[in-house]
């Protein structure tokens, strides 16, 4: 089961969820708080610029789609891919594919989407409680999410994804390094503390091999 941080609510007497960030991204009319980890992360890398094609992977409920939107411009597109509809989103250069990215028709989606200059995963386990199972669940659906990138990706392009932070992520940023020249870790501020998530960001794509003449 995928779900999105934004969809859990807590059920104490206090609503820990309702913070700085939730607070803002009410006040800005942004679709929910983790825009401000997407926003962080491109202001310090360039990561999305004017013309960019994006496909958004576990794009519910919008706040990236909404973000890459806007930064794309009128010349470039966001594709999002999830089994819930961003009913409170829409835009001329927004579209979406309902589906679920585990089961993805990889060839499928190519023909659907073309090639991408950026691919983005928000994509988290529903969380047990057990770091190491939760890490673990995390890693597959970033490897999830990379197969998915490597099928779109043109030669240059980058891929951003959510991982909790355990032994594993070491492994699999070296997997990432074997297909892009640079692969950073980030922990944008909009982050709970308490939680363990990171970014893997991986940088321009290497050519496929199997591309070669």
């Amino acid at each position: 089961m995928i779900v999105k941080k934004s969809r859990i609510v807590s059920m104490g007497k206090t609503n820990t969820w309702e913070d700085h960030y939730t607070r803002r991204a009410r006040e800005e009319r942004w679709l929910a708080r983790s825009v401000y980890k997407l926003e962080e992360i491109d202001r310090k890398v360039r990561l999305i610029r004017s013309g960019d094609r994006v496909l958004d992977l576990g794009c519910y409920p919008g706040s990236w789609s909404q973000y890459s939107v806007l930064k794309v411009g009128p010349k470039g597109e966001v594709v999002g891919v999830d089994l819930q509809r961003p009913d409170r989103f829409s835009s001329p250069r927004f579209r979406f594919i309902a589906a679920d990215v585990l089961s993805l028709d990889v060839a499928w989606l190519r023909e659907q989407v073309g090639t991408r200059e950026l691919v983005i995963s928000d994509l988290a386990p529903a969380t047990s409680g057990i770091s190491v199972t939760d890490t673990s669940r995390s890693i597959e659906l970033a490897r999830r999410a990379l197969e998915v990138a490597l099928a779109v990706l043109k030669k240059g392009g980058h891929f951003l994804c959510k991982v909790f932070e355990g032994p594993e992520v070491k492994v699999f940023r070296a997997e990432l390094a074997g297909h892009f020249a640079r692969v950073q870790t980030h922990r944008p501020s909009a982050v709970r503390k308490a939680s363990r998530e990171i970014y893997l960001l991986a940088m321009n794509r290497r050519e496929p091999v199997n591309s070669k003449p």
